[in-house]
């Protein structure tokens, strides 16, 4: 993926991933550049999951690297925490505290990892639950929440820390229909802000719109990989073709 004017921000190398001697990811290479949306696309097992563990630090790669700006996160040396600061993950189950309020979850990690101070890190949760329009439920518990508004808040939790990526784990697939569309609609703004997102996502209509580059996995592998109206629209691989006839039927 060659994108002159932009920054690359993130890129892995040959990341192998097993788990009990069974190949998970089987040299995966990727590249995020400022401001992009990068989809990940597959079956269930196919590897997306792991590979934005791997690129989080959840999980440590067997073989292969992966590089935040110029920094080798992979290198065992690394301050796993502090690259963690600038990686946001956001999961499918929102994992939102359940015995702190909306506003607290997103005041939480403003202290403790950035060392804001409580006054100011009000402020900043406010005006982020105000742009997702979830004002008046700041001081409401995450079960008082619909799952659309749960799935937003945890978007803008991970935000807060103004990371230098953000990693989307099939946010969407816990939801409801109709739920469905806020959150993409929230990760559409982010984009629009210059946000850098890898996803991983069974909704490819909306990958269809807004990736700037999909990613095809299958058995931990990369079958294809290009623009998404090519990929999505076109496939040229017969194994993307079979995965995409039969999620379109």
């Amino acid at each position: 993926m060659t994108t002159p004017a932009a920054q690359l921000v993130l890129h892995a190398t040959q990341v192998h991933k097993s788990f009990d001697g069974t190949a998970v990811l089987r040299g995966v290479d990727l590249e995020l550049y400022q401001g992009q949306i990068v989809a990940l696309i597959g079956s269930s097992g196919s590897g997306k999951s792991t590979l934005l563990r791997c690129i989080n630090l959840l999980e440590q790669v067997n073989d292969g690297q992966i590089f935040l700006g110029e920094q080798d996160i992979t290198d065992p040396r690394v301050n796993q925490d502090e690259v963690r600061r600038n990686i946001g993950l956001v999961f499918q189950a929102y994992n939102l505290f359940a015995h702190l309020s909306v506003r607290e979850n997103i005041t939480l990690a403003l202290r403790k990892v950035k060392g804001i101070e409580p006054e100011a890190a009000n402020s900043r949760a406010e005006a982020l639950l105000e742009r997702i329009g979830l004002s008046e439920q700041a001081n409401s518990y995450p079960d008082k929440l619909s799952g659309g508004q749960q799935q937003r808040a945890a978007i803008m939790r991970a935000v807060a820390l103004e990371p230098k990526v953000l990693l989307l784990d099939e946010v969407t697939s816990a939801l409801d229909p109709e739920l469905v569309g806020e959150v993409l609609e929230l990760i559409r703004e982010l984009k629009q802000q210059g946000t850098s997102i890898v996803m991983a996502t069974h909704e490819l209509s909306f990958a269809r719109d807004v990736a700037d580059w999909v990613l095809f996995l299958d058995q931990g592998r990369i079958v294809e990989e290009g623009p998404a109206a090519q990929v999505l629209g076109n496939p040229q691989q017969p194994r993307t073709q079979e995965f995409l006839s039969r999620l379109l039927d």
